[in-house]
């Protein structure tokens, strides 16, 4: 009955179907049933017109309209009835559509009467109450709180508002029997954390008898969100611990030795040996390496990513690292074989716009084994590139590639190869273990020596020209800057044309032969985009006006102001990433964040973060409250977290609760064969289509 379509179900019919599926998401009756409240109202109790102070939010009332009357001239007409009960009489005021009530309310008729309470000349009054005629059901108060519904104005236009709503799931709740709500969470565990069973809490969200029972069914309900997703997550790492075979790196060979003894720059943090010490510890069991490494930008992961590759190397292995985009990928090619200059390690470059001669030449030397390190971009994952032996794949910034690209990384060995994949984009921890809860999870969290910070300042359009002679002052020390402006997709046209104008603008400010500026957006052709990135990259021009398409990985150590345009438009963890693309020298870098002379309270606490921390952990926890973690980047994708009703942040002693349980349940029954655990695996195998990528991050 669940899967019924919801326009069959009384009171709905075609053309509301059809508004609810395409405005709030609603195909079956199991989507409505799964369309919580956000709130309730106290109906359940009358007060007396004598208690009522003027202090209370709202009220609600049994008695009779024994006097109306229309009140004031023109526009300031209103209706106000006389309402009395045993205990006293208050009055009601309709200052709108006062006609229609004027007509269809009763005198002497027994009502029961609902509002929010205001004072008016002295007098307490109700303004556009509701109004129920009294019945022998409510001569009471309702029997439950009543439960209110998000709407949207379309569906209010076709009669379905908050109200509306509650009335069609009412009809849904008795049509079901509790059997069609199984349970999936085993007895034991239901038991252990006190939680009403799943047919109960589903009828009591909607119609709870009172606060503490919608606070039950709440707990309840969450917490089966949060176990489902844990067990989910904590299964593809049991798998994957038990059956994944992964090559042995048994020895820390001369390459590594050589290089760390006599050819590192600058000595490691604390935090970067920690995380090689955790890599060498995932190679050396014969299981295979997922991990996922975490730094903030500049926190030296390349460092981290080369010695990782040299251990492979010293057992016999190839080694691959992807990047997102081709300049990313020339970057690092250009590092890492700076690094390996005096080092018998051979590092190669393939990306699309590498052909003929030299791409055959490459695919031979990779096929025979002479090149030991190849980075590239996605042009890695085709067929013709074909390892002698790879035995470890890097991925930097993760959340740029699809799922199913990564998993070709997979194939190019009998065996999968390790994997450690890369992000700059800070991810709070307890968000890190529920996406990423398959993947064991390094972090580095302190920065090298000799970083300044970057200093960071919020001016206003009034503060333009002082901000464009503090760009001056810098291009006439030789350094560069970048000027972004915002893309978004729902704007797109729009901010084109603000694009077009803040560089017409910028061009005034900074006039040829002086000075030289690049623009990169992301509709010019690729190879005009390349080269205008280049010209920057060089040193032939000395300022940069982008979109965000430079906001991954650019390596410009002589750039030391970014100015961001819009500031208000962007989220917290974005503005983070673009502020990382400067203070990459061992000059003072500044971040300039523009805004209009009014900003809203959200944009103001997002810029005031920026100001005080250039921690990008902290930054990211303060993103996640601010926007809720289903909008950090490359999660939405991934599935897990279309929580209904579960807050990670919120919710965290109930998240952990349920990882342990999940945890606890899976090391007795990986395979939920236990009878106990039938309804959990019924219930899965009910949700298969919902497949979890994240597996292969």
């Amino acid at each position: 009955m669940l899967s019924n379509p919801i326009e069959y179900l009384k009171g709905v019919g075609p053309q509301r179907g059809e508004l609810l599926r395409k405005e709030i998401n609603i195909h079956t009756f199991k989507d409505l049933l799964e369309y919580f409240p956000f709130r309730y109202v106290d109906k359940t109790r009358i007060d007396k017109i004598s208690d009522i102070s003027g202090y209370e939010d709202f009220v609600q009332i049994r008695g009779r309209i024994i006097r109306m009357e229309v009140m004031g001239e023109n526009r300031g007409k209103r209706l106000v009835a006389t309402f009395k009960d045993e205990t006293g009489i208050i009055e009601l005021v309709w200052f709108q559509g006062w006609q229609w009530m004027q007509k269809s309310l009763r005198e002497n008729v027994a009502y029961l009467v609902y509002g929010r309470v205001s004072a008016f000349n002295g007098n307490i009054q109700i303004a556009h109450p509701e109004l129920d005629l009294l019945t022998e059901e409510i001569a009471t108060g309702k029997q439950f709180l009543e439960p209110v519904y998000y709407t949207t104005e379309k569906l209010k236009a076709r009669g379905l508002t908050a109200k509306a709503i509650g009335k069609l799931t009412k009809n849904l709740l008795e049509q079901l029997s509790p059997q069609e709500i199984r349970e999936n969470i085993p007895q034991e565990i239901l038991h252990q954390y006190r939680l009403m069973p799943r047919s109960l809490a589903y009828f009591k969200i909607h119609m709870p008898g009172g606060e503490e029972e919608a606070k039950q069914a709440q707990r309840r309900l969450k917490f089966e969100e949060l176990f489902i997703a844990q067990i989910r997550i904590c299964r593809l790492k049991i798998k994957r611990q038990k059956l994944s075979h992964g090559y042995v790196f048994g020895a820390v060979g001369e390459h590594f030795n050589d290089f760390y003894n006599n050819h590192l720059p600058f000595s490691l943090t604390g935090a970067q040996k920690r995380v090689l010490k955790e890599i060498r510890q995932d190679t050396m069991h014969g299981r295979q390496m997922n991990r996922l490494l975490q730094g903030d930008v500049g926190s030296g992961k390349t460092m981290v990513a080369l010695l990782t590759a040299l251990l492979a190397i010293d057992n016999g292995f190839q080694a691959c690292l992807m990047a997102p985009t081709e300049i990313l990928s020339q970057q690092h090619f250009k590092g890492l074989s700076e690094l390996l200059e005096n080092m018998p390690v051979r590092v190669a470059l393939l990306t699309g716009s590498i052909k003929g001669k030299a791409r055959k030449q490459i695919l031979a030397d990779v096929k025979e084994g002479n090149i030991h390190l190849l980075v590239g971009t996605h042009a890695l994952l085709e067929k013709e590139v074909d390892f002698k032996n790879l035995g470890m794949a890097i991925i930097d910034e993760q959340h740029r590639f699809g799922v199913a690209q990564r998993a070709r990384l997979w194939e190019k060995n009998s065996i999968p190869p390790h994997v450690l994949v890369m992000t700059a984009t800070p991810i709070p921890r307890t968000l890190a273990m529920t996406i990423y809860g398959d993947l064991d999870v390094s972090v580095i969290d302190e920065m090298p020596p000799g970083r300044k910070p970057i200093t960071t300042v919020h001016k206003t359009e009034f503060q333009r020209p002082q901000v464009m002679d503090f760009i001056k002052e810098e291009v006439k020390k030789g350094r560069q800057a970048y000027i972004v402006y915002p893309l978004i997709e729902d704007s797109e046209k729009m901010d084109y044309e603000n694009l077009m104008k803040g560089y017409e603008e910028v061009k005034a400010f900074f006039p040829e032969p002086q000075y030289y500026i690049s623009m990169v957006h992301g509709r010019q052709p690729a190879d005009m985009r390349e080269t205008n990135m280049q010209r920057f990259v060089s040193g032939d021009t000395n300022i940069m006006v982008a979109t965000t398409v430079i906001e991954v990985g650019v390596n410009v150590p002589n750039a030391s102001v970014m100015v961001i345009e819009s500031t208000e438009r962007f989220g917290l963890s974005q503005l983070h990433q673009l502020r990382g693309r400067v203070g990459r020298g061992a000059e003072q870098s500044f971040c300039v964040l523009m805004t209009g002379n009014k900003v809203s309270k959200d944009s103001k606490e997002r810029i005031n973060v920026m100001v005080q921390t250039n921690n990008g952990f902290i930054i990211s926890e303060k993103d996640m409250e601010l926007r809720g973690p289903g909008d950090i980047e490359g999660t939405r994708q991934s599935g897990i977290l279309d929580f209904k009703l579960a807050d990670i942040l919120a919710d965290k002693p109930i998240l952990d609760a349920a990882r342990n349980s999940a945890e606890k349940l899976l090391q007795q029954d990986m395979d939920l064969q236990l009878p106990e655990n039938q309804g959990l695996r019924e219930f899965l195998a009910s949700q298969r289509s919902k497949t979890v990528w994240s597996k292969i991050s």
